[in-house]
């Protein structure tokens, strides 16, 4: 009898997949370059020249850190002030357009930082277009918009989507009898908001405040155009006026560092929260807003004019204006051919890793497979800034023949941005398991004739979201192009950060009106890609 227990068990290892050796050496290949920027950043800080403590504690350096933590504090604090009502507004109560708002209030997520902080300075800027208007009046010069607040203005509009998404999410997953339960006990509405709703949104909340502040932490265009001293501009002008490079990478260990405390800070805060929410067993009852109802609509409408309406307005005048003064648009157009070409292979290059993570991640679950997907991620957790100073400092040490080529940007493009196909793909293959495959094996397909007549198209819509997310954000991206690209090579990204730094809207208006057409075309990508996911 106990042998015939023991057949079953002894044939399970058997029936379990082996990963292929070409797929298992693949994912350490692939770890092995994402973790490569983080040691050789290590590696090169412990060889300055100059102690490393002696460096971070001069006054300007603690003022540049100091700085930089409050930008991140300021904006997430805003971002909670700015997210948190507009998605209790654009779920729970009957303020006219709801729906219009939440699209609308969404938007300025897909806009890259420098883009807006371009627009600021061209608007609300001494000489900006705000100022033009007010002539008349007598106002000859307005006060400076760069600086902390100029900064922490405008990523708090480009970031505050991170919690709005995040907390609407949250609230249409909550029951609504929470909140009339306490109704009925008494208590007035903004009290079961404080001590009911707000608890329930703390998860979300957190995780999309840090975000948020990820984002103003690693932020490089808007600060730099807007002159506040950050850690990624220090990192940058670092790396450009000293011999000693050294010094750049000990500034990106200590951004690195406020990132992981940052992260630890957030996980105990939703550790500490919990959860409380249940599934919604019908819809929430919608609230009267009454006399809020127009102050609400005036908060909506300040927020979207200006996160959206003061940045397309301004770039669509100065585009106007350059067109009218002669501006060249052919280079403009070979500019933004160069940007899709490499953003195109970048894309390609990100999904094939990102499938081979994906395959043995979700195929071929193991230790080996556990550690290649969490450290996967170890290039999109650190700031562009950072990941373009490894890859020079690897480039230059390790292989030079490799340094200002489009090779090596593509490759860090590659490393940076594959993490966000890795999700798509991975979920992806979750959801179709391994019937499909299977049913093609028991009709004579050898594995690899399976996979790529089955598993491949039903992979599809993943694949194109993966893709048309990496092309977004490889098109976006400007550290990387600033630091890597080869001399003579300009993205839309390095275009618009060139002009606009030199204080030449006009120039920057075309290739900035280009990067926004295509964010919000990709974004209408991804959606319908999203819609075909089975």
């Amino acid at each position: 009898m106990a042998g015939v227990l023991n057949r079953p068990l002894q044939a399970i290892p058997r029936t379990l997949p082996r990963t292929p050796w070409f797929l298992a050496c693949a994912g350490i290949l692939i770890a092995f370059l994402a973790l490569l920027p983080l040691v050789y950043l290590v590696i090169r800080a412990l060889g300055a020249e100059e102690s490393a403590a002696a460096f971070l504690f001069r006054p300007r350096t603690l003022g540049v850190v100091v700085g930089t933590v409050g930008l991140g504090l300021i904006v997430g604090a805003g971002t909670v002030a700015l997210g948190v009502p507009i998605a209790w507004l654009t779920t729970r109560t009957d303020v006219p357009g709801r729906h219009t708002w939440a699209v609308l209030t969404a938007i300025p997520l897909a806009i890259p930082s420098y883009v807006v902080g371009f627009a600021f300075l061209a608007f609300f800027g001494p000489r900006g277009t705000l100022q033009g208007l007010l002539a008349p009046l007598g106002v000859d010069r307005l006060p400076s918009i760069g600086g902390l607040f100029g900064s922490a203005l405008v990523l708090t509009l480009v970031s505050y989507p991170y919690v709005s998404l995040a907390a609407r999410a949250a609230i249409l997953r909550t029951d609504p009898a929470l909140e009339e339960s306490a109704r009925l006990l008494g208590d007035r509405r903004m009290t079961v908001f404080r001590r009911v709703t707000l608890p329930v949104l703390v998860p979300a909340v957190s995780a999309g405040a840090l975000l948020a502040m990820l984002y103003a932490l690693s932020d490089f265009g808007a600060v730099s155009l807007l002159q506040f001293d950050s850690l990624s501009r220090a990192i940058y002008l670092q790396y450009g006026a000293s011999f000693d490079r050294s010094l750049a990478a000990i500034l990106a260990l200590v951004l690195v560092a406020i990132t992981l405390v940052l992260t630890w800070a957030e996980t105990r805060l939703r550790t500490r929260a919990g959860s409380y929410a249940g599934r919604p067993r019908r819809p929430p009852t919608v609230v009267a807003l009454g006399r809020w109802r127009l102050p609400s609509l005036i908060f909506l409408t300040v927020v979207v004019g200006l996160a959206l309406v003061v940045p397309v307005g301004t770039i669509g005048w100065w585009l106007v204006r350059g067109l009218a003064q002669g501006e060249p648009v052919r280079l403009v157009l070979d500019v933004a051919l160069d940007s899709f070409v490499v953003g195109g292979i970048s894309a390609v290059v990100a999904v094939v890793l990102a499938l081979l993570v994906a395959l043995l991640v979700v195929r071929h679950p193991s230790r080996l497979a556990t550690f290649v997907g969490s450290t996967t991620y170890a290039g999109y957790a650190l700031p562009g800034i950072v990941v373009a100073l490894a890859m020079v400092f690897l480039a230059t040490r390790a292989v030079p023949v490799l340094y200002q080529t489009l090779f090596l940007l593509i490759g860090a493009y590659g490393v940076r941005f594959m993490p966000q196909a890795v999700g798509m793909l991975r979920a992806g293959l979750g959801q179709l398991g391994r019937g499909v495959e299977e049913a093609g094996r028991t009709l004579g397909d050898g594995p690899v004739r399976a996979f790529s007549r089955l598993t491949l198209p039903a992979l599809r819509p993943a694949l194109i979201g993966g893709a048309a997310l990496v092309f977004l954000s490889v098109v976006k991206e400007l550290p990387l192009a600033l630091l890597l690209a080869p001399i003579g090579f300009d993205t839309l990204a390095t275009e618009i950060w060139d002009a606009a730094s030199s204080g030449f809207y006009a120039r920057a208006a075309a290739p900035a009106a280009l990067l926004l057409g295509l964010s919000v075309a990709t974004v209408a990508l991804l959606v319908r890609a999203d819609e075909r996911v089975p």
